[in-house]
């Protein structure tokens, strides 16, 4: 079986699109989440993990047109996402590059709710994600190792325990730290039973810090579901941050927060009152990295990859 595919980069964090929905599955995007996740995950492996992929990566398997939108679902090394925002810019740069996409906006109908979406020029996207909120405010775990450690339950299309100042520095060198106190964090949230509404998974840990690029208003740490970092300022966990300052009174409607990521990239993003919390919405960076066809090889005895978590 071949697959087409496009490659890019969200600043820094990769997305990997299918077009052309090659396995005949068009529905909604609920059903075709669920139809990937019990039919055919052997393509979110194979897609996402060793040997043609990487941990790191975000993919996307998209059914419809430019004129009528896209069902979009987004998956990683580990499951499958509510949504992503990193991939969201990536899948509007590849619709481009692939002659794919009108002038104007582009909805993109994921599991978590309707996206819109829009290309600014060559490589920008702005977005409207869906609406975010502020779930519980200065939740105190008992981190082992770490002892207390206090931040806010929030959703932005995915659940995130999102904790400012953190002891460590947010800088490349402790990247292995972060990420083992992030994982030890991951753990005392489910040993301590801390959740988003109605017992949903928290499945993100974000880390908040002085930035470092001119102009910036912050810069964060994401851990992701499988045991990876984010190297963008990661969409939906910038929107669950903005639905946390707007809650606190420290950003107003329509004032624009700059979020560096891991990486050094920026996405600049604002807020507007919604009756669930806010809705953001967010301008980032894509370039497009390759255009490949994979081939699954059904005599080969890794062709669904390798998962090492």
């Amino acid at each position: 079986m071949r697959l087409p595919v496009i490659d890019s980069h969200t600043e820094g964090e990769p997305t990997r699109v299918v077009l052309g929905d090659p396995l005949r599955l068009a529905r909604p995007a609920a059903n075709l989440r669920r139809a990937l996740e019990e039919g055919h995950d052997w393509l979110r492996r194979a897609l996402c993990l060793e040997p043609r992929g990487s941990e790191i990566a975000v993919g996307a398997y998209l059914t419809g047109d430019p004129t009528h939108g896209y069902e979009a679902v987004f998956f990683n090394n580990a499951g499958y996402l509510g949504m992503c925002g990193h991939a969201t810019v990536g899948v509007i740069v590849s619709l481009a590059h692939a002659g794919l996409a009108l002038p104007g906006p582009v909805e993109l109908r994921t599991p978590g709710g309707p996206v819109r979406a829009r290309l600014l020029g060559r490589s920008a996207v702005e977005f409207e994600n869906v609406p975010s909120r502020r779930h519980l405010a200065g939740v105190t775990l008992d981190v082992p190792g770490h002892g207390s450690v206090t931040g806010d339950v929030a959703y932005g299309g995915n659940w995130f325990f999102l904790v400012s100042s953190p002891s460590l520095d947010l800088r490349p060198a402790n990247a292995p730290d972060l990420l083992a106190f992030t994982q030890a964090v991951m753990g005392a949230l489910r040993d301590q039973g801390v959740t988003g509404d109605g017992g949903a998974p928290i499945d993100h840990v974000e880390l908040f810090g002085p930035p470092t690029r001119p102009g910036a208003d912050s810069r964060n740490f994401v851990l992701c579901p499988g045991g990876q970092f984010d190297r963008s300022p990661c969409g939906t966990g910038t929107s669950a941050k903005l639905a946390c300052l707007v809650a606190e009174g420290r950003l107003a409607p329509g004032q624009t927060w700059r979020q560096e990521g891991f990486a050094g990239g920026v996405f600049e993003a604002v807020a507007a009152p919604h009756p669930e919390g806010v809705v953001p919405t967010l301008t980032g960076r894509a370039y497009v990295t390759a255009e490949t066809t994979l081939v699954i090889d059904p005599e080969d005895p890794m062709r669904d990859g390798l998962d090492w978590r």
